[in-house]
């Protein structure tokens, strides 16, 4: 039986998504059509070539967009119930003050280990990582390897389209074109700069995040969450570790999954059922049991 947290949702509008459809296809428009074709020569095989990886790249991005606007982030089965005596989930989250298991009053269920609500959404979401809105959807469990995959080709996308930007432009000065035919583009080239710019800037930042809390298995919420524990745990003189940093390569591999050929797949059948996560704790057990 297929689990619920990888069914698909409805596509949902709103202003955000709109303006990232809208800059999508004005970049992709503005690349081939202006910057490609002014260097190149649209039909020259350079032209081509160009062309053609730069339509492969939208349609990437088009495509990991959609599916993470589209994939549920993964939410709690209703019927879910920590077993606190479970020898093979040694870790259980409990609140701040109190000790109890984590509840959530608003959907009437308990939390699951990396598990928040989102007041958005309005439900707990599993291994809950941001509400972006920009794709008006949480990131989190089901969804994240397509959020973070999104990212990545959207930095490939628009640092490409700048350096085509940048060698259209240099290629024009050289030609020393009349004044009537740069001035026709000379609009196109001003509103592309200061879009691609500024974004180029905003997802590079972006993925060097993501790829820092991949590589250290965390989410947003967990780092800020960590920085507390971190200096909670200095103050009484001992050491914090995260508890699901299970090393560069598992960390990633748990994302991305085992196999390297899917890594720039959209795809998520190797995350499992986000009720439960490999800890620091269960390495250990292993360990020791094969010695």
């Amino acid at each position: 039986m297929a689990d619920k947290s990888k069914h698909q949702r409805r596509f949902r509008w709103s202003l955000p998504v709109s303006l990232v459809v809208l800059s999508i296809a004005y970049i992709y428009a503005s690349t081939v059509f202006v910057f490609v074709d002014r260097w190149f020569g649209l039909f020259s095989s350079p032209g081509l070539i160009n062309a053609a990886v730069f339509t492969a790249l939208a349609v990437m991005c088009s495509l990991t967009y959609r599916r993470a606007i589209t994939a549920d982030p993964g939410h709690v089965p209703s019927t879910y119930m920590p077993d606190v005596e479970d020898s093979e989930s040694p870790i259980h989250e409990i609140k701040r003050k109190g000790g109890d298991l984590r509840y959530c009053q608003k959907c009437s269920h308990y939390k699951p280990p990396r598990a928040h609500h989102c007041r958005v959404c309005k439900r707990c979401v599993l291994r809950m990582d941001h509400h972006c809105i920009w794709i008006n959807n949480c990131v989190g469990h089901a969804n994240y390897k397509i959020f973070f995959i999104f990212v990545l080709y959207a930095v490939i996308a628009c640092i490409y389209s700048l350096v085509l930007l940048v060698g259209s432009l240099a290629y024009d000065g050289i030609q020393d074109d009349d004044d009537k035919s740069n001035g026709s583009f000379r609009t196109v080239y001003v509103v592309s700069g200061l879009l691609l710019v500024p974004l180029s800037i905003a997802l590079c930042v972006l993925l060097v995040w993501h790829v820092y809390l991949i590589l250290h298995n965390k989410t947003t919420i967990e780092y800020y969450d960590g920085v507390r524990a971190l200096w909670l745990a200095e103050k009484g003189g001992s050491i914090y570790k995260h508890p699901y940093d299970l090393g560069p390569y598992e960390n990633l591999t748990s994302i991305l999954g085992p196999n390297i050929l899917w890594w720039l797949w959209p795809t998520a059948g190797h995350i499992g059922s986000g009720l439960k996560f490999r800890t620091v704790c269960d390495v250990a057990q292993g360990e020791s049991t094969s010695k």
